[in-house]
């Protein structure tokens, strides 16, 4: 829709590059692809190692593909920075944000050039991931919590219609009980 057309072009004006999170392989390569030309014309490239918002304000195991790749792949630093109180200004569920500044971190450069030529080990891409989430952790201060983000709002999810259901049981319940109740006052 609208809504949709104006957020793309607000994120393409300002240099975002569009990521297709629906699992596809071929895209999630796409955007590792992309992020490298960007770093191989010089240029900063960023990407959110979580792959998505945390949905309480602590920090998620990172996902090991596109930042341990990219870095792999073009033997740039990676710079870790830790944004405080993004949770605050847009928090989960919220359509539009508060006006305030997030906080911002920026860490030393971390060097993986002891990795180099093993981009296609999972262990080594994980190793890396971890240890750019670790110091993102010291930068922020969050709790770390060591499932994906992914994982955290679908359990979030699974917790609150599991609790509407068991409301909506006890209510269910409740009307019954009140009806057997009145009958029975009736038959008396």
């Amino acid at each position: 829709g609208v809504k949709g057309k104006l957020t793309a072009a607000f994120f393409k004006g300002v240099g975002q590059l569009p990521v297709d999170r629906s699992g596809a392989r071929g895209a999630g390569e796409a955007a590792i692809r992309s992020g490298i030309q960007v770093l191989e014309r010089g240029e900063l490239f960023g990407i959110y190692p979580e792959g998505t918002r945390s949905p309480d304000g602590r920090l998620y195991r990172g996902k090991p593909g596109g930042l341990a790749r990219v870095a792999l792949a073009t033997g740039a630093p990676v710079i870790p920075v830790a944004m405080i109180d993004t949770e605050k200004i847009q928090p989960p569920g919220k359509v539009l944000p508060k006006v305030m500044r997030p906080g911002i971190r920026i860490g030393k450069p971390l060097d993986f050039s002891r990795y180099q030529g093993m981009e296609h080990d999972r262990f080594v891409l994980r190793a890396l991931t971890d240890e750019v989430m670790y110091e993102i952790m010291k930068l922020s201060g969050q709790e770390y919590v060591d499932i994906y983000a992914t994982a955290a709002k679908r359990q979030i999810a699974d917790a609150a219609k599991a609790e509407k259901d068991a409301d909506k049981a006890a209510r269910a319940a409740l009307a019954k009980a009140e009806k057997e109740q009145a009958a029975k006052e009736q038959a008396e």
